[in-house]
C-alpha cells in the first residue's frame, strides 16, 4: 500500500510539474542557489573535516579533551562527544553526519548513536543569528534568548530521552569503545574523504531544490492564505517556512516567535529527508528521528511560552 501510494505521489509530482513549469523553475532555480551561494561553502568544509578526522584518527585526540566535560553533561562517551559538537555548531544534517560515520566506524554502538541522533542533529548558531533572528524576528534583541532557548531545548531533551536508550545500565555515561587503529594521513585517504563529502553534499542540493520546488507548486492552491494550511506548509522547507510563520501578522508576537523557533528546531522535512539519507544503512530510524524532533519543537515553544511571559 506505502509503495503504491509513493508511485502514485510521484507521477502527480511529474504531471503538476509538466503543467506548471514556471514555478517548478522558480522553485528549483531558488534551491540551487541557496545551496551554491550559503549551504556548499559552509557546510563542505566541516563535512570534508569531519571525515579526514575520523578516518585518520585524529578525532581521538580530540575527542579526549572534549569527552569529560560534554561526557558529564550529555552521558555520552569521548568519541561520542566530537557528535554533540558537530550538531551544536555545524547544522543540518552534519550531526546525523558524524554520527553515522562513528557508528559505521565502530567508535560509538547503536545504542549511543541512536541516543545521539535524538538530540544532537540541530540548527547552526549562524543560521540562528544571521536568518532566523536578523531577517525575521522584529529587532537584534532577540538573538541572544532565540539562541539560548534553542540550545537549551536539545540540551533538556537529552536528559528525557537518555533512559529509553540505557535500560537496565548503572553507568553514567555509554561506555567508550577501543579507538580504531590510527591510520597515516595519504592521498589516498584524502581522495575516499573528499569524494564521499561530495556526495553527501550534493545529497543536500538535491533534497534543497527538490523541496524547493514542491513548496512552490504548493503555494500555487487556491488556500494558500489559509492559516492552519501556511502553517503546515512552512514544515516542507525552513528557509522558506520561516518567513511564512514570520510573515503571519494576523498572529501576534507572543506565539509567532514560539511558532518560530519550533520550526527552527524541528528543522523542517527537507532537513529530515537530509538525516535520512545520511543515517541509510545503519540501522537508526527516521520515524524515531522525527518523533524526537516533534517533542523538542514542543520543548522549545513551551520555553518560548513561559520566557515571552516573564521578560515581556
Amino acid at each position: 500500500m506505502k509503495r503504491r501510494l509513493f508511485m502514485l505521489s510521484v507521477i502527480f509530482l511529474f504531471i503538476t510539474m509538466l503543467f506548471f513549469p514556471t514555478p517548478v523553475f522558480d522553485g528549483a532555480s531558488e534551491g540551487i542557489l541557496l545551496w551554491f551561494q550559503i549551504v556548499l561553502p559552509t557546510l563542505l568544509p566541516f563535512i570534508l573535516l569531519s571525515n579526514l578526522m575520523i578516518r585518520t584518527n585524529a578525532v581521538y585526540y580530540i575527542s579526549r579533551i572534549t569527552g569529560p566535560l560534554l561526557g558529564k553533561i550529555f552521558a555520552v562517551s569521548d568519541s561520542g562527544s566530537f557528535a554533540v559538537i558537530a550538531g551544536f555548531l555545524c547544522g543540518y544534517p552534519m550531526g546525523a553526519k558524524v554520527t553515522s560515520d562513528l557508528l559505521r566506524t565502530g567508535r560509538i554502538s547503536f545504542e549511543e548513536a541512536s541516543y545521539l541522533l535524538s538530540f544532537c542533529n540541530n540548527t547552526s548558531p549562524m543560521f540562528i543569528i544571521s536568518y532566523v533572528v536578523m531577517q525575521n524576528t522584529p529587532s537584534a534583541s532577540w538573538i541572544f534568548p532565540s539562541v539560548v532557548l534553542l540550545f537549551l531545548s536539545p540540551v533538556i531533551c537529552s536528559r528525557i530521552f537518555l533512559p529509553f536508550y540505557r535500560k537496565g545500565s548503572v553507568s553514567t555515561r555509554f561506555p567508550g569503545l577501543s579507538p580504531a587503529r590510527e591510520r597515516p594521513f595519504s592521498l589516498t585517504i584524502l581522495d575516499t574523504c573528499m569524494m564521499d563529502s561530495f556526495e553527501a553534499i550534493t545529497k543536500v542540493g538535491g533534497y534543497i531544490m527538490l523541496f524547493s520546488v514542491i513548496t512552490k507548486l504548493a503555494c500555487l492552491l487556491p488556500w494558500k492564505n489559509w492559516l492552519p494550511y501556511r502553517l503546515l506548509l512552512s514544515f516542507l522547507e525552513i528557509t522558506a517556512g520561516i518567513p511564512m510563520i514570520s510573515e503571519l501578522t494576523v498572529l501576534p508576537w507572543r506565539i509567532r516567535w514560539p511558532l518560530l523557533l519550533g520550526l527552527t528546531s524541528f528543522g523542517g522535512l527537507c532537513a529530515a529527508a537530509q538525516t535520512s539519507c545520511m543515517i541509510q544503512g545503519t540501522g537508526l530510524k527516521i520515524s524515531t528521528y522525527l518523533t524526537e524532533k516533534l517533542v523538542t519543537m514542543s520543548v522549545t515553544s513551551l520555553l518560548c511560552l513561559g520566557i515571552f511571559g516573564i521578560l515581556f
